[in-house]
């Protein structure tokens, strides 16, 4: 039951109760995989159900991925003890130049729900801090994020960047944001192109085969 309050709060945007229902349902020996994929996880999935049924609009659902964002917070200590539970790492960031970060946001935020272990470098990330996170934690898979047509390009800058130094073989790279596609993506060696955060998902867990 509590799991399933868990759920509910994620999905009513509840953040003041998340925690307190995550820490009842560890003192009653659930497992943090186990909360983060019944709980957290079909919460937010219901709430992108009511985004797809024209329920909730971008303000509800930013208020779930905060909510969300809290537990996973409160969570992550143990998880990260769960080795097994991570389907693999990704490190993400809006390129240079570019300030957005609400929908990079609720990328990260599903990933994580989907078990994936994600290294987030916020916004305005050059190639060089996106070189350096490559050699750091030696991701899977690098995500990249613009909103504005003049950032776009910097996305090819990075992929070049990680070509010329030798790690291209190294990781998968996606992209996704309101002014790229999967053609753009196709023109500048990414690995592929989302449309919004389930597809991100989506496609992380097939470039990871």
């Amino acid at each position: 039951m509590c799991v399933r309050e868990i759920a509910r709060a994620v999905c009513e945007g509840d953040d003041d109760i998340i925690v307190v229902r995550c820490q009842e349902a560890l003192q009653r020996g659930v497992e943090p995989s186990y909360i983060m994929k019944e709980g957290l996880t079909a919460g937010m999935m219901e709430a992108g159900k009511l985004f797809d049924d024209g329920e909730y609009f971008l303000p509800e659902m930013l208020i779930s991925s905060m909510t969300l964002q809290k537990g996973l917070d409160f969570l992550m200590k143990d998880m990260q003890e769960e080795k097994s539970f991570w389907k693999g790492r990704i490190v993400i960031g809006t390129v240079e130049g570019d300030m957005h970060d609400i929908g990079k946001n609720l990328v990260v935020a599903m990933l994580r729900v989907a078990g994936f272990e994600v290294i987030d470098l916020g916004i305005d990330v050059s190639a060089k801090k996106f070189m350096e996170a490559i050699r750091t934690y030696k991701p899977d898979i690098v995500a990249l994020s613009a909103l504005l047509s003049t950032t776009m390009m910097n996305m090819q800058t990075i992929i070049q960047q990680i070509s010329e130094n030798g790690l291209r073989n190294e990781v998968k790279i996606m992209i996704g944001g309101a002014v790229v596609n999967q053609r753009f993506a196709e023109q500048i060696g990414a690995d592929g192109y989302s449309e919004n955060a389930s597809q991100a998902v989506i496609l992380a867990e097939k470039l990871m085969g």
